[in-house]
């Protein structure tokens, strides 16, 4: 697959913000398939308890139960979603389960709210986000030295692999607004955080980048 980056057009807020509306309803269950990797991202966070943590495009708020686990019920999670119609599910979710201090943001990344340092932050399945500089830039500025960050997501297999790309073509129609990037996602994130390392599974179809921020002093 030949990667089209300085070709595609950027991320489409007007466009994301309808294509999320539309999918609220079934959202939960068409992630339903990718819960594996859900599990296996928020596993590389290594979160303990007390820590707070950013879920970065929390959408109705399939990794929140995840991240309470996780932190216990002294920590804290900020999720962060810009899609009206997600975010009300997310808090619903809160309410239903129970999930203690959950701060839900519901603004475009880059204009959210945030004050202090999260110990660690989560973007899974949020390209759009991923590839805006200023979305990156913004959730890194609010993270400890050492924090972890992991992202998870699509990404374009070989050419060989036209099968898998396909696949990863349908996805993204339903969740990107932009094909920026798609051969390597990670690429704004690797600049602003330390020894980031990416692996990948699906044959190659998704993507799993973990690392930490650096000292900045």
């Amino acid at each position: 697959m030949t990667d089209t980056s300085n070709l595609a057009p950027g991320p489409d807020r007007t466009a994301a913000l309808e294509q999320y509306r539309q999918r609220a309803g079934v959202y939960d269950l068409e992630l339903a398939l990718f819960e594996p990797l859900r599990r296996q991202a928020i596993g590389r966070l290594g979160l303990r308890h007390g820590d707070c943590v950013l879920d970065v495009g929390c959408g109705t708020g399939l990794s929140l139960a995840l991240l309470r686990q996780a932190v216990g019920t002294e920590g804290r999670i900020i999720g962060i979603e810009q899609c009206p119609e997600m975010i009300e599910q997310a808090r619903e979710r809160v309410e239903r389960q129970q999930l203690g201090k959950v701060t839900l943001l519901c603004a475009p990344v880059e204009s959210a709210a945030l004050h202090g340092k999260a110990d660690a932050a989560l973007f899974h399945f949020t390209h759009d986000i991923l590839i805006r500089p200023d979305a990156v830039a913004k959730v890194v500025r609010h993270l400890r030295p050492g924090a972890r960050v992991v992202a998870c997501g699509l990404k374009w297999a070989g050419i060989w692999a036209m099968p898998v790309n396909f696949f990863v073509w349908g996805a993204a129609m339903r969740s990107v607004t932009s094909m920026r990037g798609l051969q390597q996602p990670w690429m704004d994130l690797a600049e602003r955080v330390a020894d980031l390392r990416v692996e990948t599974t699906w044959a190659s179809g998704i993507y799993i980048a973990s690392g930490q921020v650096a000292d900045q002093t």
